[in-house]
């Protein structure tokens, strides 16, 4: 019998800084709420806007970055799986709870407040490794190397440095 698949990509900015805590065993659980947006016309061509709130728990070296580098604001890629959970509270009604259990994160976009460049990005997996693949498509094929470049007979007024790739 096959497994199922229970797989989510979320790409949002954070609603408020990450909040860091630890197990007894030191290992980091970091939380945070992600804001996705999306926008639709209705049938008068006004745009409505939607935003949905999702609870994000990142565990171990890859909540520590989360932490560490995440904060109000950020934009983020997100991926990871959900989970539910059903937990009676302290007036003993049964409650419910939805949280997306991050294995991979990529912080998008600069910093928030205008720090570094606009090159501050970088991409977890939840074991702690840094990949340096694309958020999406995977199936790329293979890269090419370049042909080495040809002498010619024009004047070339700029340095290899200023090709903008």
């Amino acid at each position: 019998m096959a497994r199922g698949i229970n797989k989510v990509i979320l790409v949002g900015n954070l609603g408020d800084d990450p909040e860091t805590k630890y197990t007894q065993g030191g290992m980091a659980v970091t939380k945070a709420r992600l804001a996705t947006t999306s926008v639709r016309k209705d049938r008068d061509g006004n745009t409505q806007e939607r935003t949905e709130w999702h609870r994000v728990t990142f565990f171990g070296k890859l909540g520590e970055i989360a932490g560490e580098y995440l904060r109000k604001g950020s934009q983020v890629y997100v991926e990871g799986s959900i989970r539910y959970d059903k937990y009676t509270g302290q007036d003993g009604v049964e409650r419910y709870s939805t949280d997306i259990i991050a294995d991979e994160m990529q912080m998008l976009g600069g910093r928030p407040g205008g720090e570094g460049g606009g090159g501050s990005r970088g991409d977890y997996r939840g074991g702690g490794e840094r990949s340096s693949r694309p958020p999406a498509r995977q199936e790329s094929a293979p890269r090419r190397e370049a042909p080495p470049a040809k002498s010619s007979s024009f004047n070339d007024d700029f340095a290899d440095d200023d090709i903008p790739f």
